[in-house]
């Protein structure tokens, strides 16, 4: 997969056959993205083009609100690793600059077509808004791509329950701690990756080693103990993992969040990750909220409690 800084970058290489475009910020990658990708990739696969993404960065609120916007649940490097995963032949991160801002709607797909002779193609959600003050709907996206020979697609959202599937959604649930949700609607498990680093070592202390990743996302899930798959090259792991800032051994300050994670059970002969190794943890079930202990003994007793009740939830998915 080509990925690309701006529109402008866009290379002759992939203009020799006809381009399809998803355009959107894609926080997430979920489950309603999924589906306009797919849309999009039948498309591509029918006249034999090459479907990629048109997202922005940074988001458009970051320019338009600053420090009051809305906190992403995943990186650009995490997302570019999800829409190669996804098949994507392309990714544009486009600057979202005051000319973008600006740019008037009736002039948002001719200055796609510009920089993309080859564009045959566009997919939006049904809520697409485009140019300047967001004055550009479907409707005015579906009559501007025509003057374009472009064909405009806008796809319905995808539900979850009985509500659409929305990155603001998604982000309630981390944020309360409701994983399972934020799961389904993702599409895949939500995850941390990263490379473990060494701590304090009071885990080996008393009893319970664990693998450090610092770890601090824009969109901080719920501090808290988790049920969690730990994935270490092609081994896989169930884990228990607290996700915090350490109240019972960290005193002083406000210390970054760690993702602090026990393996339980690891097979004999398999491969044990250790320092300086790159895991990724993937979140399966919230167990309780973090917490601070009297005393280390307390602590202790608790992740006893956090082992069984993490081993109950693997028990009841077997």
């Amino acid at each position: 997969m080509e990925t690309l800084s701006s529109l402008a970058d866009f290379p002759h290489s992939l203009s020799d056959r006809p381009v399809v475009l998803c355009i959107g910020n894609f926080d997430g990658v979920h489950c309603g993205h999924r589906a306009l990708f797919s849309a999009a990739q039948a498309m591509a696969q029918s006249c034999g083009g090459r479907c990629g993404v048109l997202t922005f960065n940074p988001h458009p609120e970051v320019f338009f609100r600053g420090e009051g916007a809305v906190k992403l649940i995943y990186s650009q490097a995490t997302k570019t690793a999800l829409f190669e995963r996804l098949g994507l032949d392309f990714a544009i991160f486009c600057p979202f600059t005051p000319e973008i801002a600006g740019l008037a709607a009736e002039d948002f797909v001719p200055a796609l077509k510009k920089a993309i002779p080859a564009l045959a193609g566009i997919f939006v959600g049904e809520n697409f808004r485009f140019g300047a003050r967001r004055r550009g709907d479907v409707t005015l996206l579906r009559e501007s791509a025509r003057a374009q020979s472009v064909s405009a697609n806008a796809l319905t959202p995808v539900l979850f329950g009985s509500e659409k599937i929305s990155s603001s959604r998604i982000r309630e649930c981390l944020e309360r701690g409701e994983t399972e949700a934020a799961d389904a609607m993702l599409g895949e498990n939500y995850f941390a990756s990263g490379t473990i680093t060494s701590g304090r070592r009071l885990g080996r202390t008393i009893g319970f080693p664990t693998l450090n990743l610092p770890w601090e996302p824009e969109l901080r899930p719920r501090f808290g103990v988790y049920a969690v798959k730990v994935k270490f090259g092609e081994q896989v792991f169930p884990g228990v993992a607290n996700y915090g800032v350490r109240p019972t051994v960290e005193r002083e300050g406000t210390p970054a969040p760690l993702l602090e994670t026990f393996l339980p059970e690891v097979p004999a002969g398999a491969s044990m990750p250790s320092y300086g190794d790159f895991i990724v943890v993937e979140w399966l079930k919230f167990l309780r909220p973090e917490q601070r202990f009297e005393s280390v003994d307390a602590l202790r007793e608790q992740l006893r409690l956090d082992r069984l009740a993490a081993a109950d939830f693997f028990a009841s998915r077997a």
